[in-house]
């Protein structure tokens, strides 16, 4: 066995580098040269006026023509603006020629079309035909895949990844079993040997783009080439129209299915994981609601008995043998249609119905279910009276939670009737400390099993250790979550299709890989874009047809600069850097190699740089008019003894085996210390998280801050997490930390980052049997005073968010969330604040 971390690629559909005949080439052959050429448009700056106008600003025409004319007043001849109107705008991007994926369409209608055309009394929905518009797959593919954005970020072949410990790892799809199986088939063919395996992701979801009258929602259908790593749909969109009978939802149906056999295929051996909702996974699979799309369980209790999975074969058996009537309450089928991939020899959506965290986990299990079963329970205990006072301290319980770098305030609460599922992430963070107190134990136990799940789900790579924890936290979770049985908020038990669907991730993730590559969030955020934007520039009249000519236009432009990017041709500004006017009472931080303005910066953000280590920095820019000396300093933030802290700090950092430490010595024998400091109010912590959902790369930086005043309110100051132990494991070999200060000095030739702290210390050698979270104090010294000291940044791993241990008690309403660590006597270690804390902090 290899030692270390290691990958073996499929040894037959190798993905072979290859012509465009099939040609095998060696694989040092360089690629096609690039013309540089910015055809259509005259210049560069045409390309990117149209880009600015089309694509970044969604100008409407008659804004063009506005700009045009003011454009040609700068022109000597006042007569030449970029472009003469809107429409040669239009017609330039049109031109765009390389990469164009025609819109095709196909119509489809009622079996008796026909017949019902002159019989006025018939549905008005049986006369119609139904136009479905579609681009060319093949076509799309070859452009996802020529798209030099996702150069370095493509699988050519399936890929088994083993980590340090030889144990399997899952991360893009193409790392599952799935793939690796489909190229088992497919290798049998002579012909297939040395391809590259194209896996096809689909997704689909029905959105609405008004709340007028008429023909307001659209079906767009989403497709993806499962090669790629974390990326981009591309939608194609056809329309919807609904009516309330049995009938017509059953023609939908039909329909639906028929455009879907249509569009895909030239694709009869290459469908992957489709992406979809619970009711879209039902009208996928053809399987009635409160069943299971992908096994045969009792929906009275799904989770509850073993089953068999579903498979076409399995539907078409029972179809021999029993009446519809039985089919729909015995099996859970729907009678008179075979779902779309009933014919398409390698496929079968029951097999290939993603894991959908957003649905499913997210807004399902979390917000609709435990969060409304909280509720719930607090209104059959306490009445609706009390209960709403309970709330009402639980909202101000969110309300003051410290500040933590990306994490959402919430000054009025949870109120989340209108909650996006980032809002309901953002809940997660901090909703069980908040409850804890006024639900019983074993409820606060059920929600934590819960989030255990969660957050291991969605790690961006897993392996068979994470997958063990995975089926660890969900049984602990089907054991806690009876207390809701217990106490009448589900007396009839516990059936959910969503919360069953946690069932099957084991298996998903090692036929998919990690399940955030394939959730719907993906589809829905691309709603926006795809649908909704292109629709708000449309008429209103006979929207769709100019809908799909924006999106077309929107696809050229965005490859067209995919190109040239990779071409170097778009990497530098277009003005000169000595000519950007910059403001005069800038110019001196310019100067300043150490400058960078910090003013927008994000408090959580991905760093393009993949780098192993944590690193933490200090802003670059000092704090201006701020005392120098460090007597001043300690005076100014009352810590009088400033000065012989940094002297113990100095004597740990010059004589690290030295047997008794820094703070033991006597400060007239630790190194004297009379120079100049600069104070920072921030530092920036970059970390390498292999499991954290941030980006391609996986660097995630947390901006940490120490500010006398926070957006012109009161201070801000963050904890952190500090190394004590690295040969420990989770947050036992970690401490905990408020930073006061942020300084540095130069000592004999050697800087000095550091940060003065105040600590905490742990609560019993466990985390909470509650919450699962670890629980600390605030240490005091022998004279009962907080315990104080300079540390180097180096010892800082990442931001730590504490949230107070609340207790039984209401909190007074008079509190914000800047008093929180200095209200409290305890404090829960939150490792649900992000991916990171989550994986250092257990």
């Amino acid at each position: 066995m290899p030692q270390g971390a290691y990958f073996t690629y499929h040894p037959v559909l190798d993905g072979t580098l290859c012509d465009a005949e099939g040609n095998d080439l060696p694989p040092d052959h360089p690629p096609h040269p690039e013309h540089d050429t910015w055809h259509p448009f005259p210049s560069r700056g045409h390309f990117e006026l149209a880009d600015f106008i089309f694509r970044r600003n969604q100008m409407p025409a008659k804004k063009i023509d506005d700009l045009m004319q003011v454009l040609a007043h700068f022109d000597e001849t006042h007569s030449h603006p970029p472009f003469n109107s809107d429409a040669h705008l239009y017609d330039s991007i049109d031109s765009i020629s390389s990469h164009d994926v025609q819109w095709q369409s196909l119509s489809l209608r009622h079996p008796d079309f026909e017949i019902l055309q002159n019989d006025p009394d018939a549905a008005p929905w049986k006369r119609v035909e139904y136009d479905v518009w579609y681009r060319d797959l093949r076509e799309l593919l070859q452009n996802q895949l020529s798209n030099p954005e996702f150069a370095g970020g493509i699988d050519y072949a399936p890929r088994q990844v083993f980590g340090e410990q030889g144990q399997r790892v899952w991360t893009d799809l193409m790392t599952g079993n799935w793939a690796w199986g489909q190229c088992n088939t497919l290798a049998d063919d002579p012909d297939c040997h040395g391809a590259m395996f194209v896996p096809v992701i689909l997704g689909s979801d029905k959105t609405t783009v008004s709340v007028a009258t008429g023909q307001n929602d659209y079906y767009p259908l989403y497709i993806s080439a499962g090669n790629l790593h974390n990326n981009i749909r591309r939608a194609h969109q056809n329309p919807k129209s609904h009516d309330g009978s049995k009938e017509f939802r059953n023609f939908r149906r039909h329909l639906f299915h028929a455009s879907l056999r249509a569009i895909l295929e030239s694709f009869l051996y290459g469908l992957g994981p489709y992406i979809a909702d619970y009711p879209e996974q039902l009208l996928l699979s053809c399987v009635v609601q409160n069943w299971c799309p992908r096994g045969i369980a009792d929906p009275k209790n799904l989770d509850g008995t073993q089953c068999g999975r579903r498979s076409h074969l399995h539907t078409r058996t029972l179809k021999q043998g029993f009446l519809a009537l039985d089919m729909w309450f015995g099996w859970g089928i729907i009678d008179d249609i075979l779902p779309f991939t009933a014919y398409f020899p390698c496929a079968d959506i029951h097999e290939l119905l993603a894991p959908d965290i957003l649905h499913q986990i997210i807004k399902g299990t979390f917000k609709d279910h435990l969060v409304q079963w909280v509720d719930e329970y607090l209104v059959i205990t306490y009445g609706e009276a009390q209960a709403e006072l309970i709330w009402a301290d639980i909202d101000h319980r969110i309300a003051v939670v410290p500040s933590f770098p990306g994490l959402r305030r919430f000054p009025q609460g949870r109120r989340f009737k209108q909650w996006t599922g980032d809002d309901s992430k953002a809940l997660m963070k901090v909703f069980l400390p908040a409850i804890a107190g006024h639900v019983p134990d074993k409820m606060v136990q059920a929600i934590s099993a819960f989030l255990d799940f969660c957050y291991i789900v969605r790690r961006s790579s897993l392996d068979e250790g994470d997958l063990n924890a995975l089926d660890a936290a969900l049984l602990c979770f089907h054991d806690k979550r009876s207390i809701f049985v217990d106490t009448g908020v589900r007396p009839n038990g516990i059936s959910l299709p969503r919360q069953h669907s946690l069932c099957h991730y084991r298996y998903l993730i090692q036929q998919f890989g990690a399940p955030n590559g394939l959730c719907s969030s993906l589809t829905e955020s691309k709603h926006r874009k795809a649908v909704k934007e292109p629709w708000r520039r449309s008429s209103g009249y006979l929207a769709l047809g100019q809908m799909l000519v924006t999106n077309q236009c929107l696809d050229k432009l965005a490859q067209f600069w995919a190109e040239k990017f990779a071409a170097g041709l778009l990497s530098q500004p277009l003005l000169p850097t000595n000519t950007i006017a910059v403001d005069s009472d800038s110019i001196g931080d310019l100067d300043d190699e150490n400058c960078r303005d910090d003013v927008d910066l994000a408090d959580a953000f991905v760093d393009e740089e993949d780098k192993p280590e944590v690193i933490v920095q200090l802003a670059k820019t000092p704090v201006l008019h701020h005392p120098t000396q460090l007597q001043a300093i300690g005076q100014l933030i009352g810590v009088q003894n400033l000065r012989d802290l940094v002297c113990q700090f100095l004597h740990d950092q010059r004589n690290p085996n030295h047997p008794m430490p820094g703070h033991e010595m006597d400060v007239s024998l630790c190194p004297d210390f009379n120079g100049k400091v600069h104070i920072f109010h921030s530092a920036v912590a970059s970390f390498y998280a292999p499991s954290d959902i941030c980006g391609v790369n996986g660097m995630l930086r947390h901006i940490i801050h120490s500010t006398p005043t926070w957006h012109n309110g009161p201070a801000r100051h963050d904890c952190v997490f500090v190394e004590h132990d690295p040969t420990l494991r989770g947050f036992q070999g970690l401490y905990v930390a408020q930073v006061i200060l942020f300084f540095s000095f130069y000592f004999r030739g050697v800087d000095y980052p550091c940060a003065l702290v105040r600590w905490f210390e742990t609560i019993g050698n466990q985390p909470c049997p509650n919450t699962g979270m670890w629980m600390v104090e605030p240490e005091f010294d022998a004279n009962g005073q907080r315990l104080i000291s300079v540390i180097h940044l180096d010892t800082i791993l990442h931001p730590a968010h504490l949230i107070p241990v609340y207790g039984n008690d209401y909190i007074d309403h008079d509190m914000k969330h800047s008093d929180s660590l200095l209200a409290f006597v305890a404090f829960y270690v939150n490792k649900f604040s992000d991916y990171h804390a989550f994986e250092i902090a257990f």
